[in-house]
């Protein structure tokens, strides 16, 4: 049996003891990659939009409250839902006189001026619904419906859920198509599919985690019936990724700013204009309560709602 050997020397073909206050050594991290930025595209756009309202929504603990729900939330998330279920039907049960069924069991109350105008509303979207499906072959399946897609690039952990994702015969083979309804704002075309970051991550995701092209993005007006529709390029593709790492650095620089004591209000500055009127938060910003406001039902009383995604 080997022989400890007396304190402070090495045994034979050991290392010398260490001290007892000795501290093991600290690695840096210094070549460590930096974490990524997870987000969506709600939580990209709200910093594009107005770097106030994104840190009432993400950065301030506990949340600042929110103003009253809007209707035409309601009414875009009903329609939502409604073509949700109807496409989660068997084939055979796919038909137009389902569809008063789908939407009450879907339909949110909240943010409507009076029961007068939620049954107008109703009504209305129920019509929508009628003539959309009218011009569906029930018999196709989309590859995903309210389907959630993700990628990593070197900077964003993006996560995103797309209306609708078609699989259509392309030059060479089935090729993705991302599919957006819309209940808000008509006059939309070619340059809304085109600009939409939303859209463009949407397909950029879907192209990965499918393994198939996925170039064409398609915005569809219910209210309207009409589509405006973009065709991507790989490069156009990037430049939405980029433009969204872009954003993403911006964000995180100022949310280490504000951790590192920066005066928040500065870091996270208002940007006033035509949205202050809509925005969940204008009670408690003191940029946009002093912009006038818009009722809760404004938007859908004139069919039309603001400029967002829905």
């Amino acid at each position: 049996m080997r022989r400890a050997s007396p304190a402070g020397r090495p045994a034979a073909g050991g290392r010398p003891p260490r001290p007892r206050d000795a501290q093991p050594e600290q690695l840096g991290f210094e070549g460590m990659p930096e974490r990524l930025f997870v987000c969506t595209p709600s939580r990209l756009g709200a910093y594009a939009d107005c770097p106030r309202r994104y840190r009432y929504s993400y950065v301030d603990r506990p949340a600042p409250p929110k103003g009253p729900p809007w209707a035409h939330n309601s009414l875009g998330a009903s329609v939502h839902t409604a073509l949700k279920n109807w496409y989660a039907l068997p084939a055979d049960r796919r038909r137009p006189e389902v569809l008063p069924t789908l939407l009450k069991s879907t339909w949110v109350r909240e943010g409507y001026r009076d029961d007068e105008q939620e049954r107008e509303s109703y009504r209305r979207a129920l019509g929508w619904l009628e003539a959309y499906v009218a011009g569906l072959d029930p018999a196709d399946e989309p590859i995903g419906v309210e389907r959630v897609v993700a990628v990593k690039t070197g900077v964003l952990a993006f996560n995103g859920r797309a209306d609708r994702i078609d699989s259509r015969p392309g030059p060479q083979g089935p090729e993705l198509v991302i599919v957006d309804y819309k209940t808000g704002r008509s006059g939309l075309d070619g340059d809304d599919a085109r600009g939409s970051q939303a859209l463009a991550l949407y397909a950029y995701a879907a192209e990965r985690v499918f393994r198939r092209p996925c170039r064409r993005v398609e915005l569809h007006h219910l209210p309207s019936g009409t589509v405006a529709a973009h065709e991507h390029s790989v490069e156009s593709l990037a430049r939405q990724v980029t433009r969204a790492e872009e954003t993403a650095r911006d964000i995180m620089a100022a949310e280490r700013s504000v951790a590192d004591g920066a005066d928040p209000d500065d870091v996270f500055p208002t940007a006033p204009g035509p949205r202050c009127g809509w925005c969940d938060y204008r009670r408690i910003c003191p940029t946009g309560s002093a912009l006038p406001g818009k009722e809760p039902w404004a938007a859908v009383e004139r069919f039309a709602a603001p400029t967002t995604e829905d």
